[in-house]
C-alpha cells in the first residue's frame, strides 16, 4: 500500500488511551480528527532515544503556538500497548496537550501505509516517523522520514506548514 500524502482522507482505525481518569478507551481515528485541524504524529517506539529526547518533546513544547495556530489536537500514535503508552506519557509531566495513542498490533500505522519491519533490531513491526496536519479528516501535510532519519516530521515543519 502507498504510503497516505497530501491530499488523501486519512482512513478510519481504531486507537486506544488511557483518560484522565485512568480508563482504558478504545476510539476511532475519526472520531477524534472529524471536523477538527489535529496533528498526527508516529514514532517507532516509546522509550526510543530520537523519538524520547527529539521528537515528542518538540511537539509538547510547541503545543502553544501549534494552538494558537488553529491546531485543535496534537495526537501521538506508536506501535505500542497501550499500558507502555501510558508510562512513556509520565515521562512528560509538563505535557497538556499530546495525546498518547496505542496501535498496539500496527493495524491503523498498515492502514495508514507507514509501517517499518524493524525485526532485524528485534523490534517487530513499527511505525515510519512521520508527522501530518489533517484538517477533518483530509491530509494538507504529510511529513514522512526515510529510513531512522529525523528531518522532516518535527513540529517546526508543521508550524511552517500553518
Amino acid at each position: 500500500m502507498a504510503p497516505i500524502s497530501t491530499g488523501d482522507v486519512i482512513p478510519d482505525g481504531t486507537v486506544t488511551y488511557f483518560d484522565e481518569s485512568d480508563q482504558l478507551q478504545t476510539v476511532s481515528v475519526h472520531s477524534l480528527a472529524a471536523g477538527k485541524k489535529v496533528i498526527l504524529f508516529g514514532v517507532p517506539g516509546a522509550f526510543t532515544p530520537t523519538c524520547s529526547t527529539k521528537h515528542v518533546p518538540g511537539f509538547i513544547e510547541k503545543a502553544e503556538e501549534l494552538k494558537s495556530k488553529g491546531v485543535d489536537d496534537i495526537l501521538l500514535i506508536s506501535v505500542n500497548d497501550p499500558f507502555v503508552m501510558k508510562e512513556w506519557a509520565k515521562t512528560y509531566p509538563g505535557n497538556k496537550h499530546v495525546k498518547f495513542l496505542a496501535d498496539g498490533s500496527a493495524t491503523y500505522t498498515h492502514a495508514l501505509g507507514l509501517e517499518l519491519d524493524l525485526s532485524e533490531k528485534g523490534l517487530g513491526t513499527r511505525s515510519r516517523r512521520f508527522s501530518l496536519l489533517v484538517d477533518d479528516l483530509k491530509v494538507k501535510v504529510a511529513n514522512v522520514e526515510s529510513g531512522g532519519e529525523f528531518t522532516v516530521s518535527n513540529a517546526d515543519e508543521i508550524l511552517k506548514a500553518l
